[in-house]
């Protein structure tokens, strides 16, 4: 009994640690992503060493040490995504209509031909903004349908799975497509114009994850998530950052996003919403993502319904509370600020690339 638990239970312990390792290759950096599963498994392996604890000797006991420590670890990374863990964004009690800001953001998976669904679903949420991703040149034709509604568009079809499409019914300034990083990637930057004037400053993601079909190291998605975070840490004005990262929020590169932009995110203290995969329910991980500035309180955050896609649409509702100048203190470390500029450095990427839509506060 005890052979077969160390052989079950080593395995989840490596990979809990494996990224401790500070090493982009895909095996490494994916190990990040299963520390729900992780957690998951080492509690039933602990529960069952526990259950055979009377036949202990030294080693049982050690495993026991090591199998409790690998699962606080995991459980240590996602501590900020249980309803019991402070906010780090207020829920807004009385919406103003036209100071609202809502973004319904879907990957819809390029072979996927259920438009009917998202537009369904677009018609019953009425988002200010639809973010669309890997869509190619029929899903744009499907997609057409809405610019009567949402006639402020910006589109990027591709047949590379990274095609990208903004449909806004809200004034667009300053829209642009760029390549950040990788020629085949684009990714989207605008300033929207809410209602009551105010401006927004938008950017929209979807670098490619570190696999073994498309990048082999994190190098490239890191470098453009941390690019982005650079141009903003200065930026004082109203920010949203939304897309699929191909990363998850507990991940080195989303802390390190986070703490050189200065952005915060809405499900901290909330809820995990894990948008991926749709189709299995034992492997699924929050890889779409929407973080914004501290001008912002939230009125709804969810997890939208199935709609043919690996991914689950996400819907965010937030509300402009402040248009003054963000000052508050910078989080990064210099040790943090030195390592994003090596991220980026690597690439050959500077803070130049990113467009600057709206830019109003510096």
């Amino acid at each position: 009994m005890f052979f077969s638990i160390v052989i079950l239970t080593v395995p989840l312990c490596v990979l809990s640690l494996l990224p401790l390792w500070h090493h982009p290759h895909w095996l490494v950096r994916s190990a990040e992503f299963a520390r729900q599963q992780l957690a998951c498994l080492l509690a039933i392996s602990l529960a069952a060493q526990l259950a055979t604890l009377g036949d202990s000797n030294g080693a049982a006991v050690a495993l026991l040490l090591l199998t409790l420590s690998c699962l606080i670890w995991n459980l240590w990374h996602l501590r900020r995504f249980i309803a019991l863990w402070p906010t780090e964004v207020d829920t807004a009690s009385e919406p103003n209509t036209s100071r609202c800001l809502s973004i319904l953001s879907a990957n819809v998976q390029m072979e996927n031909r259920d438009a009917e669904t998202l537009l369904s679903l677009v018609k019953q949420k009425e988002p200010d903004l639809l973010v669309t991703l890997e869509t190619d040149q029929w899903w744009q034709e499907q997609l057409d349908v809405l610019q009567s509604d949402m006639p402020h568009c910006i589109e990027c079809a591709q047949d590379n799975r990274y095609g990208i499409h903004l449909y806004s019914r809200l004034e667009l300034v300053d829209p642009s497509t760029e390549f950040l990083v990788e020629d085949t990637v684009p990714s989207i930057h605008a300033s929207v114009v809410l209602g009551s004037g105010d401006k927004v400053r938008l950017h929209l993601l979807h670098p490619a994850p570190p696999s073994p079909t498309e990048n082999t190291e994190s190098s490239e998605r890191d470098a453009e998530l941390i690019v982005v975070a650079r141009e903003l840490e200065k930026e004082r004005g109203p920010i949203v950052v939304a897309g699929d990262f191909n990363d998850i929020s507990w991940s080195r590169t989303a802390t390190l996003f986070r703490r050189i932009s200065g952005l915060v995110d809405p499900r901290v203290g909330r809820c995990m919403l894990n948008t991926f995969h749709a189709r299995i329910p034992v492997f699924r991980w929050p890889l779409d993502h929407l973080y914004h500035s501290n001008h912002f309180q939230v009125a709804e955050i969810s997890r939208l319904p199935y709609i043919g896609s690996d991914h689950f649409p996400l819907f965010t509702r937030l509300v402009l509370t402040s248009t003054a100048p963000d000052d508050s203190q910078a989080l990064a470390s210099p040790e943090e600020v030195a390592k994003a500029h090596a991220i980026t450095d690597a690439e050959d990427v500077g803070v130049d690339s990113v467009p600057k839509p709206g830019r109003a506060y510096r």
